[in-house]
């Protein structure tokens, strides 16, 4: 069984008291469909005048999407576990593909074009790390570290084919799905500090050199508390990894990171250093929020949405829109439809019959939650612009497309599951 015990016991117990509450079919669909259709308003208030009917085209893929999870629904997902292998290696040439001779927008070069639209592979790529990552742990027992090298080598391959696109959000993504299936499948709290533990590391080796001294052995002597065996060949594993990370960070940073992703991701903490350049969404959007105070201006009355001061607003930055024209009250309204959302993915996880349905549904629950905090936190100022969507809510349709897929994945787990969750 999977190693999720105390979670499985803590929430089981919330949802036997829940249970008769509403149907979890219904909720997986009911709450993305209020998410999308408010999304089109803001989407179309954001392009006021200009003669753009993005909305138009983010609610038809929300009705074709809604079509696909109730075909996904009757597919049991376990058929496709055979096909899996086959998925991944398309996936990987595909994006190969991209990086060769997709269309560059913006300084990426991210897309396909398909009979007259865009699409964008990686998003696609995020639902085939998925599956390939849930066919590997739901067989795997961690006994040592070398249990997690299989699912880190098969996570690396799409990682770094996205990353040089570049596209550093979905990348970011990738490692959210790995070490929510990674928890998810048992694995050790302290392995999950270890491998997190690289960023720190890797921040180390660039700002305070001889903080090192102090920090990697401090990881070496957790790593050799927490291994039941091969203590000493892992241990010395890790404290070489560690040195290394901190070796290649610096020139990681100034050799393979682009001129606005270090930007990005040193102006989170001062925007205001430059106001007018990598500062300017942040403190745009910060505005936009604070301006619509507890009840909003009104939907299609924002102003700051009106009069463009906010680039990207109708993708990455909708939630700013969402700020000025519904307020306090409409944020913390979307907050708890995903928090229903995500609830709802975990106690199917939960209820799951095989440990592989189980790990794809927190593989897509993972994925959710980055996506929304990611986000959340990049239109408020407490991340950097990392260009990461907030799902069913942000205009994207190949990302929109993928968030629909990944429920029907979810309602067939849920569907096999029905016949249990009715004895509990």
């Amino acid at each position: 069984m999977l190693g999720f015990g105390r979670t499985k016991k803590s929430l089981l117990k919330i949802g036997r008291n829940k249970k008769n509450w509403i149907d979890v079919d219904s909720l997986i669909v009911i709450v993305p469909f209020i998410l999308v259709h408010l999304s089109c308003v803001l989407i179309a208030s954001t392009q006021r005048n200009l003669g753009i009917t993005d909305w138009y085209q983010h609610a038809i893929i929300a009705y074709i999407g809604s079509l696909i999870i109730y075909f996904l629904g009757q597919f049991p997902l376990q058929n496709l576990r055979k096909y899996i292998g086959m998925i991944y290696f398309l996936t990987t040439i595909i994006l190969l593909y991209v990086n060769f001779s997709g269309i560059s927008a913006l300084g990426a070069q991210r897309w396909l074009s398909f009979a007259g639209l865009y699409v964008q592979p990686s998003e696609f790529a995020k639902l085939t790390l998925i599956l390939a990552l849930a066919s590997i742990l739901e067989r795997k027992r961690f006994s040592d570290l070398s249990h997690i090298i299989k699912p880190l080598l098969v996570s690396f391959l799409p990682w770094i084919l996205v990353f040089i696109q570049p596209d550093l959000g979905t990348s970011l993504v990738f490692g959210a799905i790995l070490l929510g299936m990674l928890y998810w499948s048992g694995m050790p709290y302290e392995w999950a500090f270890i491998i997190l533990a690289t960023f720190v590391t890797g921040f180390l080796a660039y700002t305070y050199k001889y903080g090192l001294f102090i920090w990697i052995p401090i990881i070496g002597f957790l790593s050799y508390k927490s291994l039941p065996n091969q203590k000493k060949l892992i241990t010395l594993f890790v404290v070489f990894f560690h040195s290394l990370i901190a070796k290649l960070s610096p020139w990681f940073w100034e050799t393979v990171l682009r001129d606005y992703q270090r930007d990005r991701l040193i102006l989170f903490l001062n925007p205001s250093q430059d106001p007018l350049g990598g500062g300017y969404h942040m403190l745009q959007s910060k505005i936009g929020i604070g301006s619509g105070g507890l009840l909003g201006s009104g939907l299609m009355q924002g102003q700051l949405t009106k009069l463009k001061f906010i680039p990207e607003q109708h993708t990455d930055f909708i939630f700013s829109a969402l700020g000025e024209e519904t307020g306090f009250l409409g944020t913390v309204l979307v907050l708890f439809l995903f928090f229903i959302l995500i609830f709802r993915l975990i106690k199917i996880a939960i209820e799951a019959r095989t440990d592989f349905e189980s790990l794809v549904v927190i593989g897509i629950a993972s994925m959710f939650i980055f996506q929304i905090m990611v986000n959340i936190f990049m239109t408020i100022g407490l991340g950097p612009v990392t260009g990461i969507p907030l799902p069913f809510m942000s205009y994207g349709r190949t990302a929109l497309f993928v968030n629909f897929i990944s429920l029907g994945f979810c309602l067939s787990v849920s569907r096999r599951g029905q016949s249990k969750r009715k004895n509990l």
